[in-house]
């Protein structure tokens, strides 16, 4: 007999044996309740009004019951197969499971590896580390201080150059010429080409600047400077003080001719942030010398600033470019000079199979001094810097190790002079009318060039390694880019492992192994072997 059957009683509650719940009686209104779980976890209301009956049904989570004494006793009967599922691996699995474990392994195994390598190399060389044993020459020493001072000095003959042009702007100013009725005042065709002639008279005098700080710079150090090291750090300050020089050229050239001219829509372009500090108000001698020493290559007149220096962030950030310095010179000494000496009498004897297995033993060590480099200079040094100039943007690089293709590792891995090159080559030349691929072409054969004089000039081999290295990334370049168009991540996937072969192999490997050869074969034990064999060959030996 169903529950909504059951006569009322005179009791307001009641429990029942047969169902769990309870149930109120209101004689009085006519009404009969019942709620509670039963039938499987059926709840049923049951409302009697006026002799009227009406029934609501909802399905509720029935409570688990507890175990019987025979689901206790029948163990072995147990469904462990009661559903279709696939393996975890599978490509039909709905679920991606975690390889972190994975990772854990790998990284373990790359220590224990890289470990053993070091017990082999300290049983076969012993320590290599000797803080006495280096080649600085004292004029090396002198030159490459005289340099450090020299360097900037084209910077300051830079601001002259804009003083007089900002000087000339002002005074041009004076009558001030006619506005239009909108209040603009839009340059004429005497006044375009007034300002092109003396645009072009201070472009010859900036260029000649910078030609020469890097060519003075580039003649000194290839023969006067013996030390591979003391030339790299004199070339790399030449470079950076020529792409700033540049830049800052180029920018106050389009100030100075919206100051001239200022038409409303070109002012509109002109950045906000710039108002602060207006052409040609930014031509001081303060404004050079924080540009001088920020972490950028652009040139702003005004830049983001933060409120206050962090000294104590200051000293953990130089604390860790002096450790990493330190990591690197032991690993250059102790692991990748032996790897470079036992190379060259297998690239002068042209053993490929033996020269392919030294560039895949260096290419681990390589990666290691190259990657505690980056960590030194663009997160270590450049933010220490930036937190004693206050300057606010800090993104140096992006996460290139995630790259799923060369050209996403060439925009994210050194932001400034991808910046510097987008701004003042690559942009300017397609508003002119150039294709993406020729002003593509223009900014990989400059910065090859550029690459060249760093690497070739210090160890005073010009091969051309590296200006192929870096001009040969646009076919590269060309080849993964549909990679990272692709939505699948097999597509990703397979472009961030080319990306890393190309990377580690033949990348930066095979650029250290020539360059260390020709060094070899011009001051070292290559060039000593070489001479006395012409010696042999002039001079035989008597029978």
């Amino acid at each position: 007999m169903s529950q909504a059957s059951l006569p009322p009683t005179n009791d307001s509650k009641m429990n029942t044996a047969t169902a769990t719940g309870t149930r109120l009686d209101d004689p009085a209104n006519g009404v009969t309740r019942r709620t509670g779980v039963e039938d499987g976890g059926v709840v049923k209301k049951t409302d009697q009004l006026n002799g009227n009956s009406n029934t609501e049904t909802t399905i509720s989570t029935p409570e688990k019951p507890k175990r019987s004494y025979r689901s206790r006793k029948y163990r072995h009967v147990e469904a462990i197969h009661s559903e279709s599922q696939p393996s975890c691996l599978s490509h039909d699995t709905t679920e991606t499971p975690s390889f972190l474990g994975f990772r854990n392994l790998m990284v373990i195994v790359l220590v224990v590896g890289n470990l053993r390598l070091v017990i082999e190399n300290i049983q076969k060389y012993g320590v290599l580390i000797c803080l006495n044993c280096h080649d600085f020459r004292p004029t090396d020493l002198q030159i490459g201080i005289f340099l450090y001072f020299l360097i900037p000095c084209h910077l300051f003959l830079a601001y002259f150059i804009e003083l007089v042009a900002a000087h000339s702007a002002r005074s041009s100013l004076f009558p001030k010429p006619k506005p239009s009725p909108s209040g603009t005042s839009s340059p004429t065709e005497a006044q375009l080409s007034k300002f092109q002639s003396t645009w072009t008279l201070i472009w010859i005098f900036h260029a000649l600047n910078i030609t020469t700080c890097l060519a003075l710079t580039t003649y000194v150090v290839w023969y006067h400077v013996h030390h591979p090291l003391i030339g790299t750090l004199s070339e790399v300050h030449a470079i950076i003080v020529w792409l700033k020089t540049a830049s800052y050229a180029f920018t106050n050239r389009d100030l100075r001719h919206a100051y001239l001219h200022p038409v409303t829509g070109e002012l509109d372009a002109l950045p906000e942030l710039y108002r602060e500090c207006p052409y040609p108000n930014n031509i001081t001698f303060t404004n050079l010398v924080y540009f001088w020493w920020a972490p950028t290559l652009i040139y702003q007149p005004v830049y983001p600033r933060t409120s206050k220096i962090r000294w104590v962030f200051v000293a953990k950030r130089l604390g860790e470019v002096i450790c990493l310095s330190v990591f690197i010179w032991f690993c250059s000494a102790q692991y990748a000079t032996p790897v470079l000496i036992n190379s060259l009498d297998k690239i002068a004897s042209l053993d490929y199979f033996s020269i392919i297995e030294r560039l895949l033993k260096l290419s681990t060590i390589s990666l290691v001094i190259w990657l505690a480099g980056f960590f030194a200079l663009f997160q270590s040094f450049l933010n220490a810097l930036a937190e004693i100039t206050r300057f606010g943007d800090r993104s140096f690089y992006e996460a290139w190790w995630n790259s799923e293709g060369l050209g996403m590792y060439w925009r994210t891995w050194n932001k400034p002079v991808y910046q510097f090159f987008r701004r003042h080559v690559y942009s300017p030349m397609r508003s002119r009318g150039y294709t993406h691929k020729t002003a593509s072409f223009a900014v990989f054969f400059l910065s090859a060039v550029l690459h060249e004089l760093l690497v070739g000039v210090p160890t005073h081999n010009l091969i051309g390694v590296a200006f192929l290295g870096m001009f040969l990334q646009l076919p590269l370049i060309q080849i993964t880019q549909p990679l990272e168009k692709r939505k699948s991540s097999s597509g990703k996937l397979l472009g961030n492992t080319i990306f890393w072969v190309s990377f580690t192999i033949f990348g930066q490997p095979f650029a250290a192994l020539m360059y260390f050869y020709a060094w070899q074969a011009k001051y070292g034990s290559v060039s000593r072997q070489q001479q006395h064999q012409s010696v042999q060959a002039v001079c035989p030996a008597p029978h």
